[in-house]
């Protein structure tokens, strides 16, 4: 006579933990909380960079309109860019109110670049009227200004009009909350952002005011 199979019961404890999910539930919320906490910072930093990226850009273009009817910003280490325009080496040399455009090397080319500073008076007033657009922490030093003289503006011996760039040379960002960390406990493998952001250059290019119409004026 064969005897039946002995069934063997695991006991209620253990029974009781195999089907407990309280456990997977609380790591699936964690990942989710670190996912949501993730987008919710992404948002907030590139928002607060996106937004100086606009300023920046704004005082960029008012920058560039008024050094385009201001004296030229000065550098000590280099000479004042010229008042009128020269001539150029075109031969024969051409007589004062040819227009620039009249051909090759009428005028002179000039390139002049200088940093901004604050004992500059157009810098200064620059700077007055954008510093509240740019991120904390910028000086006047941030900004560069160049001079380059355009074959189709002017005349010779007329006033330099050469085309006016302003250059707003922003700082890195560094982000204000931890999302390298919240990358790395949403499942990332490393850090893929980093602490900072590097910001781009923003330029803005105008040509200087002619209000003189050369041997017509």
């Amino acid at each position: 006579m064969m005897r039946p199979a002995l069934k063997y019961k695991l006991p209620r404890a253990i029974l009781r933990t195999i089907r407990d999910e309280a456990g997977a539930v609380a790591v699936e919320f964690a990942i989710v909380v670190s996912l949501l906490f993730f987008m919710f910072f992404v948002l907030l930093d590139f928002g607060q960079v996106a937004f100086s990226q606009v300023m920046a850009e704004k005082a960029a273009h008012i920058a560039a309109r008024t050094a385009a009817v201001r004296p030229a910003v000065a550098c000590t280490a280099m000479p004042i860019p010229p008042e009128t325009h020269s001539r150029g080496v075109a031969d024969p040399a051409p007589i004062y109110g040819t227009s620039c455009s009249a051909g090759a090397d009428i005028c002179a080319a000039v390139t002049y670049s200088c940093v901004g500073a604050a004992s500059n008076a157009t810098a200064n007033e620059i700077w007055n009227r954008i510093s509240t657009l740019l991120p904390a922490g910028m000086t006047v030093a941030d900004l560069t200004f160049s001079y380059t003289s355009d074959p189709n503006l002017g005349f010779l011996g007329g006033p330099f009009t050469p085309v006016v760039t302003v250059d707003v040379n922003l700082p890195a960002y560094n982000f204000i909350s931890p999302l390298g960390a919240l990358a790395v406990a949403a499942g990332a493998a490393s850090d893929p952002i980093g602490q900072s952001f590097t910001r781009p250059t923003f330029s803005v290019s105008l040509p200087a005011e002619d209000l003189a119409l050369g041997n017509d004026g």
